[in-house]
């Protein structure tokens, strides 16, 4: 059976995507430094058999080594996943981004592990004019200090492939919503709800509109593509069966979920929630498709599905 290495395993995508390997018969071991993943995200995982967690920080680069040797690909998930995280913390980014995905390749070339597929994100593309976006589409520039750092990451990646004889998938997320949701408008607005149930405050004027995808399709896509696709250097947007949805969507989903009635919305006005949001994002998947994958969720039923899921989670 193949080994695979989940950096950020006890994340958000990554601990859904060690438990899909898992039931496909994979061996997995997953690593995290818990900068954003849980304990308790990995915990039904631990005695499973093929399933391993070793708790390691990813800028250690001859841990990363050791944790490399004898896996047959590794999916890079980790990463700092909180946007608006990174523009108070401008280093966060940088290290927990790009340095680490330098020493992930640094560690493959090394232990001479050629497969890497890459959790990238659509924020790569910044303010794009064209829209849907297709994977083509420059050029790129971002807006944000995380989607910088997952360009640059890009650019390693396909340098090392070039140079090293390593084979990459990477893949330009939707926002990607679901179990285990640590950040983002949807976890925010549950935690604000259970605060005050009567009031939620919401950055900008509601009507910033992107693709949500439910995570159990992200990872089914990414192990789809992992198997399907052939290229040196293989890159797709993994987007919903269509659509985007509102922040003012968001926002009556969270209502609902919570069984709430007659919350004020108070919006802070703008077309813009922060810095480094993009208020408006429209991905083209039809790349993907070809390749003989395509969501079953619209973006609406996958914010749906997941205000349910995070509502009993949290």
């Amino acid at each position: 059976m193949p080994h695979a290495l989940v950096t950020g395993g006890a994340g958000f995508i990554g601990s859904n995507l060690c438990a899909e390997l898992l039931v496909r018969g994979w061996r997995v071991t997953a690593v995290d430094n818990f900068h954003l993943g849980r304990p308790e995200f990995i915990a039904p995982l631990r005695k499973k058999p093929g399933f391993r967690f070793i708790n390691a920080d990813l800028l250690d680069l001859p841990r990363v080594k050791r944790l490399v040797c004898g896996c047959d690909v590794v999916f890079h998930m980790a990463a700092n996943s909180d946007i608006s995280r990174g523009a108070r913390e401008t280093q966060l980014d940088l290290s927990l981004g790009t340095l680490t995905t330098c020493n992930v390749l640094e560690a493959m070339r090394l232990a001479g592990v050629r497969d890497i597929v890459f959790a990238s994100t659509s924020a790569v593309y910044g303010r794009a004019r064209v829209k849907p976006t297709p994977e083509d589409y420059g050029p790129l520039l971002p807006i944000s200090l995380y989607g910088a750092s997952k360009l640059a990451a890009e650019g390693f990646i396909t340098a090392f492939c070039h140079n090293f004889g390593l084979r990459a998938w990477i893949y330009r997320f939707a926002n990607i919503v679901g179990r285990n949701g640590t950040h983002g408008a949807l976890f925010d607005f549950i935690v604000r709800l259970r605060k005050d149930p009567r009031r939620l405050r919401i950055l900008g004027d509601g009507r910033q509109a992107k693709p949500y995808l439910h995570v159990s399709e992200c990872v089914g896509g990414m192990i789809h593509g992992y198997e399907h696709a052939r290229d040196e250097v293989n890159y797709f947007n993994l987007a919903p069966r269509g659509g985007a949805t509102t922040v003012k969507f968001i926002a009556d989903a969270t209502v609902r979920a919570l069984g709430l009635k007659r919350v004020r919305f108070d919006f802070t006005g703008g077309e813009q929630g922060w810095r480094g949001d993009v208020p408006q994002v429209r991905l083209d998947a039809s790349k993907f498709a070809r390749l003989g994958w395509r969501a079953t969720l619209s973006s609406d039923e996958a914010v749906e599905r997941a205000a349910g899921e995070l509502a009993g989670q949290l």
